[in-house]
This record gives C-alpha cells, sequence and structure tokens, in this order.
C-alpha cells in the first residue's frame, strides 16, 4: 500500500481512536509500561494520544505521527494533561533526529504499519540516549497455533482494508535491529508484545 492511501485510511480512523481514550481495552497494559517513561520522550505513531493518561506529569514529550486528522485530536487532549507536548507531522519512517535525543521513545501498536520495522528500530538506537529505554506495545502473531493461522489468513486484507499487518513477529524483528531486548511479556494469547529495550552499547 502507498503511504498516501495508509496516511488517509488512519485519517479516517482518528474520532475511533479518540473515543477509546475513554473506554481502552488495552488501557491496563499501557499502564503496566509506559509509566516508566522518563525525561525527554519520543512517541513515535502518537495517533489521539491514547498513552496520555499513562505519563507522568514532568516528561517532555514529543509526539509524531504522519496523519494530520491523529495529531488534532492528540493536539486537543494534550490540553488535559500537565506535560509539555510538542506534536509534529511527519513519517517517522524518513524523518530525522539527532542522535542522543531522547531518554525514552515509546512505540504501541505501530510496528504493524511500517515498510521496514528492523529500520525504524536502528533509528530509535540512534535517537535514544545510551543510557535511555525503549518502550514497546505491540500486536502480532499469536503464540496461539489456531489463532496465529487466523492472523496469516486475515493478513492481506488487514493490510488493505486498515493499513496493518497481523502476523508480524515483533520479537524477531526487535532481535533483528540493534537493540538490546531486555524483557518481554506476552498477553492475550501471546498476540499483545510487552518489550522493554535500550540501545547496545
Amino acid at each position: 500500500m502507498d503511504r498516501k492511501s495508509l496516511i488517509k485510511k488512519f485519517d479516517k480512523q482518528a474520532e475511533k481512536y479518540d473515543k477509546r481514550r475513554k473506554n481502552d481495552q488495552l488501557y491496563k497494559f499501557r499502564q503496566r509500561i509506559f509509566p516508566e517513561a522518563e525525561g525527554k520522550v519520543l512517541e513515535v505513531a502518537i495517533g489521539s494520544g491514547l498513552n496520555f493518561p499513562c505519563y507522568n506529569s514532568n516528561i517532555e514529550l514529543t509526539g509524531v505521527d504522519f496523519s494530520s486528522e491523529m495529531l488534532k485530536t492528540a493536539q486537543h487532549a494534550a490540553k488535559d494533561y500537565p506535560f509539555s507536548t510538542t506534536l509534529i507531522q511527519q513519517d517517522v519512517e524518513t524523518m530525522e533526529f539527532a542522535e542522543n535525543s531522547f531518554d525514552t521513545i515509546i512505540s504501541s501498536t505501530s510496528l504493524c504499519a511500517y515498510q521496514q520495522p528492523v529500520a525504524v528500530l536502528n533509528n530509535f538506537q540512534k535517537w535514544c540516549k545510551p543510557e535511555g529505554k525503549i518502550l514497546l506495545l505491540e500486536h502480532g502473531i499469536s503464540t496461539s497455533k489456531f489463532w496465529a493461522g487466523v492472523q496469516k489468513f486475515v493478513d492481506p486484507l488487514s493490510v488493505k482494508v486498515v493499513g496493518c499487518h497481523q502476523n508480524r513477529n515483533i520479537s524477531d524483528i526487535v532481535k533483528k535491529s540493534d537493540l538490546k531486548l531486555v524483557r518481554e511479556e506476552r498477553y492475550l494469547a501471546g498476540f499483545l508484545y510487552l518489550i522493554w529495550a535500550q540501545p547496545c552499547q
């Protein structure tokens, strides 16, 4: 799928994502990992700001998304939270930050949409300070053979309809990148990945 079509699909979903902030089925999992964000924080594919309720008040947040409609909802939501927020409309796969710019980098349910997810994680390695942390909440291939089979079957349709891969092995993607995988937890039949990583020294 070309990038313009993908952006349009996410633009159309902005209102739905905005409503999920108050009734997000993944909230308890977000709350398990993202309160660990500290210092200067980069959240890629920030969407409508679903992670805002999890962040501590003293962080300095930079959010990136290629969808203007998602960023509009995030900008509105940010007014309800005490931390400093800067939002940038840019494609994470093509943008650049200076090396060692952030203390924490956050990604949630975004690795499904990248054309080159390993390359994106390698950028996290560059953008994150050596002593920093990378926190990921992602969906991918299940540990259940049955559900993994279903995911593989529906993947082409999912990519076409919502621009999202269902069958990616997030653990393998992280291991193929330049990051050091520190800890991993799996939930919901292994469909949901919580990953704590850091730049390799």
